[in-house]
């Protein structure tokens, strides 16, 4: 189930207006309104961008009166980057064994 939420999220991030909702709030939490005025699309249409980077668990909405005010979550952020950690760490060792074998073979060519 991890994994889905993780693709899930990479997915989410991967459309330009989620992006720069992420960015708006790497400044702070702001509510949704305060949001919308940022894009020249409708609010409906960014209240379903919140609506899928909540379910993705990488922003996280608390109510305040009338107002939903949205902030990150880092539950969804830690999940991504220890995805990531682990493909690094796996890319590493692979690319780590190729420079190895890569330098064997120069050497076994230097020597004819």
């Amino acid at each position: 189930m991890l994994k889905y939420l993780v693709m899930q999220a990479l997915d989410a991030i991967a459309d330009p207006t989620r992006r720069k909702i992420l960015e708006l709030l790497f400044q702070g939490e702001m509510g949704a309104g305060e949001i919308a005025g940022h894009f020249d699309i409708s609010a409906a249409a960014i209240s379903q961008h919140l609506k899928v980077l909540k379910e993705c668990n990488l922003i996280q909405v608390r109510v305040d009166g009338q107002r939903r005010i949205h902030s990150l979550d880092y539950k969804g952020w830690k999940e991504i980057q220890d995805w990531i950690d682990r493909a690094k760490t796996f890319w590493e060792g692979r690319l780590d064994l190729l420079e190895k074998e890569l330098r064997a073979n120069k050497m076994r060519k230097g020597r004819r």
